[in-house]
């Protein structure tokens, strides 16, 4: 083989490569990243977070306990990224609901 002809190769095998690290990203269009149901949940969650943040500066809660309730809405935001990509970028109403009653849990024990 030429080099001309590794070069021109080695050139598609990035562009294909490329193209596939591309497409996921591509494949989330601004409707599904701000669907009504997710964006209640992962607005809730960033509610959540600011809360936790704040209890830990105000020494409300310990830094440990600040990290395992960042770890439970890490969990849930896991899940909701899960659910919304087995549906093509949203999630149902059912697992809205069950994502607010872990919202919950986690809420109860912020401040605590």
């Amino acid at each position: 083989m030429t080099k001309s002809i590794r070069t021109v190769l080695a050139a598609a095998a990035a562009a294909v490569s490329l193209a596939c690290l591309a497409a996921p990203a591509m494949a989330q269009t601004p409707w599904q990243a701000q669907h009504p149901r997710r964006a209640q949940v992962d607005g809730r969650l960033r509610n959540q977070d600011a809360r936790i943040d704040q209890e830990a500066r105000t020494g409300q809660i310990s830094p440990a306990q600040a990290a395992r309730l960042h770890a439970a809405d890490q969990r849930i935001r896991g899940q909701e990224q899960h659910m919304a990509g087995l549906h093509g970028g949203h999630i149902t109403r059912r697992e809205q609901a069950k994502l607010n009653r872990e919202e919950d849990r986690v809420s109860h024990r912020i401040g605590m």
